[in-house]
């Protein structure tokens, strides 16, 4: 149930009304209104201004047919996205998803928190997101370049390193970056390294990359719990997914002395009393691309569960890395009833709404996705200027720099909460310190 202000609710309203059927996008823009009534009261020029209606429609919404023909010689034709949602601060920047439930108003919503995700790691970088409904599951590799080319053979001429600046995401790896850069290169005669991150160590990537968005969810909550004297060490981990995200939630919070049991992909989850064992799971998911559930014929201390949920097994911290929605009312309830302490989102939105409240209601230390998930975008943004400076940097220096990033994150979260009368709210902080810095910079560059 909506608790907005009649300011906030009379624009939530036209949201409503102007983008019908994308409930994802809603939950979005509702997330944030519900913090920003108290802001609203402060800066009244955000208001007369109409910086919230500015920022809730994108500055452009592209969409394309992607027609290309697979190993049977057949044609199948997908659909092509690029939401450029905001440049306020920088070239659009966000990531590409590959999966069948993407449509419009999925990605209009994980570009809409991408606005603010990436206004609070404090880089010049807006906001964007894109992908289309191509399923590369169970396809050769010769069929997902086949798509590759032919999605990028539409987008090359939407993006650019000073315009926008896709990335991965779900369904999006380094080899599917290699095949939509290779194509790039070839339509435009440039080397232009900066138009897409997540490339290979040997082309242009950077350190720390695929590693950025598992670790800095990691990082932000243990500074979560610095802040209550408190540490990883000795925690009893659950990590959902068990992909990018996932695994390197799972490397960064076994180097800091948790025990980790547990995982997931969408067939089921395992669990290892013995703690997850790192270098079997990189294995099956990085090199051979295999179900979660053949972790278990490797290793005799794990169970796999096809039926129930992962929120189901007790934990001292979890850590939500698969997909949007994934974490329910339900599944929050019995978090807390197990004594879950610590939240932290590695996905996109994974805890739904009512899930949220439970976890604010039971004094959980929660970390939305914007905040703690800012690890990837801000290291792709780390690549940026190491290829505009056409310099590569170590791989101390880089996660030295990502821990940097999500410290201040932390702190801006922090500051911001107690700023606007909600202190240790993390999600209040992440939503007042990043539309602050956003309302600004519309007003400083007037009606555009």
């Amino acid at each position: 149930m909506s608790t907005l202000d009649t300011h906030l609710q009379d624009i939530y309203d036209v949201v409503l009304r102007r983008n019908p059927g994308e409930s994802e996008f809603h939950q979005a823009v509702l997330e944030v209104f519900e913090s920003l009534a108290p802001v609203v009261r402060k800066h009244p020029e955000f208001a007369e201004s109409k910086v919230l209606e500015r920022l809730c429609e994108p500055e452009r919404q592209i969409i394309f047919r992607v027609p290309w023909v697979n190993d049977a010689g057949e044609i199948e034709i997908n659909r092509g996205f690029r939401v450029e949602f905001s440049s306020i601060l920088g070239p659009y920047k966000g990531g590409l998803r590959f999966h069948p439930s993407v449509n419009l108003g999925i990605i209009k919503f994980l570009g809409f928190e991408q606005i603010f995700k990436n206004a609070l790691t404090g880089m010049p970088i807006g906001g964007g997101k894109g992908g289309s409904d191509f399923d590369p599951k169970g396809r050769s590799d010769r069929e997902i370049m086949a798509f590759c080319q032919s999605f990028m053979t539409e987008l090359y001429r939407h993006i650019g390193e000073y315009t926008d600046v896709p990335a991965g995401d779900i369904g999006v790896g380094g080899r599917e970056i290699g095949y939509l850069f290779g194509q790039y290169k070839r339509i435009t005669n440039r080397y232009e390294s900066g138009v897409l991150t997540g490339k290979g160590l040997g082309w242009g990537g950077s350190l720390v990359r695929k590693e950025a968005t598992g670790y800095g969810t990691v990082f932000f909550a243990d500074e979560m719990l610095r802040s209550r004297g408190d540490s990883f060490d000795g925690k009893r981990v659950v990590v959902s997914g068990s992909g990018n995200v996932a695994i390197y939630a799972v490397e960064k919070a076994q180097q800091l002395g948790a025990r980790v049991v547990a995982c997931s992909d969408s067939g089921g989850y395992i669990v290892d009393e013995a703690g997850i064992d790192l270098e079997l799971l990189k294995e099956l998911k990085e090199v051979h691309r295999e179900r979660i559930s053949t972790y278990v014929e490797r290793r005799p201390s794990a169970t796999y569960v096809a039926d129930g949920s992962i929120w189901d097994v007790e934990c001292d911290i979890a850590l939500p890395c698969a997909t949007q929605n994934e974490l329910d009312e339900d599944a929050a309830v019995t978090l807390v009833k197990n004594g879950v302490r610590v939240v932290a989102e590695g996905a996109n939105m994974p805890s739904t709404p009512s899930a949220t409240r439970v976890f604010s209601d039971a004094e959980i230390l929660f970390a939305p996705g914007k905040a703690a998930n800012a690890g990837g975008v801000a290291t792709s943004a780390l690549e940026m200027q190491q290829n505009a400076s056409r310099d590569s940097w170590t791989h101390e220096y880089t996660e030295e720099r990502l821990a940097g990033i999500m410290r201040g994150i932390h702190e801006r979260c922090a500051a911001s909460a107690d700023e606007y009368g909600a202190p240790g709210n993390y999600v209040v902080g992440a939503n007042t310190s990043s539309f602050v810095q956003l309302a600004e910079a519309v007003l400083a560059l007037g009606v555009i």
